[in-house]
């Protein structure tokens, strides 16, 4: 049986666009491919707390290679998402750093990702230091809970 949801999606307005994806990569250096999250939905600093979401298009670039007539979103990209999400979060509560991808811990897929879908990443902060910063996360596309994991991120010069 999955766990609960880290946030309950209810009591959100998932309709909101508080940080546009413009918004998001003037926080964030990510460019081109890498430009994953497409808004954020709510961000709450004094709770430690971030939906995000990024849209699943069949157009998307990988698309085409991965699993030619069942595109399935790459785990990794999902883990990237929930990692910039996270960032996005560091940085509303004052990060001026750079975050680097510093680690996964406890991940598990249960569901795959077909476009078109709209993916929330669903971020809380567990611990926010000046070397190190820790969150929990998970993906959920229409109410499913598609992944789980604890990601570190390393605040760098």
């Amino acid at each position: 049986m999955p766990p609960p949801l880290l946030i309950d999606l209810e009591q959100i307005d998932l309709d909101c666009v508080c940080l546009t994806k413009d918004e998001i990569y003037q926080r964030l250096p990510h460019r081109f491919e890498f430009r994953v999250l497409d808004g954020v939905c709510m961000v709450d600093a004094q709770g430690r707390r971030i939906v995000a979401y990024a849209d699943i298009r069949p157009d998307d670039w990988w698309v085409r290679g991965h699993v030619p007539s069942r595109p399935l979103l790459p785990g990794v990209l999902m883990l990237e998402m929930a990692a910039q999400a996270c960032a996005v979060l560091a940085k509303t509560l004052g990060s001026d750093a750079f975050i680097g991808f510093g680690g996964v811990e406890n991940c598990k897929f249960r569901e795959t990702v077909m476009p078109p879908a709209r993916l929330y990443i669903l971020g809380v902060g567990v611990e926010h230091r000046a070397r190190r910063i820790i969150s929990d996360t998970q993906g959920v596309v229409n109410h499913k809970l598609i992944f789980e994991a604890r990601v570190t991120g390393l605040p760098l010069p």
